[in-house]
């Protein structure tokens, strides 16, 4: 049986404007490592990963390529590609970097706590409904508020979910999506990929389990905590 392909687009063009560090998040380093490396790492490992396409910060394409992929000898990574303004342009920038793909993983490099239990928890969910995101349960309670910040409503939280990456799609599916999107223009609205197949096919995207540790490290109170999860590299 032919064994599908699958390829991750690992996202590390994000200014991080709110971690107050002239370094890029993503390139920070977490326990002697840069945080980029981790995620990384587990995709290099695991079996069902072809390839990588590394998205890097328009201009740090040449420090990838030196400093991560062939320091850590990530022989997986075949391209190191600048991103966009947004970040579903940079998404849309690996997309089109993939000439040949049964799956696409997409994850955001500023979550270095991706397990091969995560992929493979994935891998299974996207081969039965063509799209699946990660995430977990939400476990505060939630309200909706209104432009003064009073609440106006509680949701149930038995269906709230927090939204992780890598979100996984059949790549027929997610590149006809996002060329859609393009061809809107540059005024699109969408805060992850999910939202692009949903709004523009109103494709059902299935939730798969992540993990509570699966945490994007966007604040420096983040990094705190990230060095508490992470083991010694």
């Amino acid at each position: 049986m032919k064994k599908d392909r699958c390829i991750a687009i690992v996202l590390a063009a994000g200014k991080g404007k709110r971690m107050g560090s002239e370094t890029q998040k993503q390139y920070l380093l977490l326990k002697g490592k840069p945080m980029i490396y981790y995620s990384l790492d587990t995709f290099q490992k695991c079996e069902l990963i072809d390839e990588i396409i590394l998205v890097a910060g328009a201009g740090d394409e040449e420090y990838c390529q030196r400093e991560i992929v062939e320091k850590y000898r990530f022989s997986k990574v075949v391209s190191v590609i600048p991103g966009g303004r947004e970040r579903y342009h940079s998404v849309a920038n690996g997309l089109h970097a993939i000439t040949a793909c049964d799956y696409v993983f997409i994850h955001d490099g500023a979550r270095p706590f991706l397990t091969r239990d995560i992929i493979e928890r994935s891998y299974v969910s996207v081969k039965k409904y063509q799209a699946c995101v990660v995430g977990m349960r939400v476990k505060d309670t939630i309200k909706v508020v209104d432009s003064q910040s009073f609440a106006v409503d509680t949701p149930d939280r038995s269906a709230l979910w927090l939204i992780q990456t890598p979100q996984v799609f059949s790549y027929d599916l997610i590149r006809k999506a996002y060329d859609l999107l393009l061809e809107q223009g540059d005024e699109a609205c969408v805060t992850d990929d999910a939202m692009v197949a949903e709004l523009l096919l109103g494709t059902k995207v299935r939730l798969v389990e992540g993990s509570y540790q699966n945490i994007k490290v966007t604040t420096p109170e983040d990094l705190k905590i990230a060095e508490v999860f992470c083991p010694q590299a």
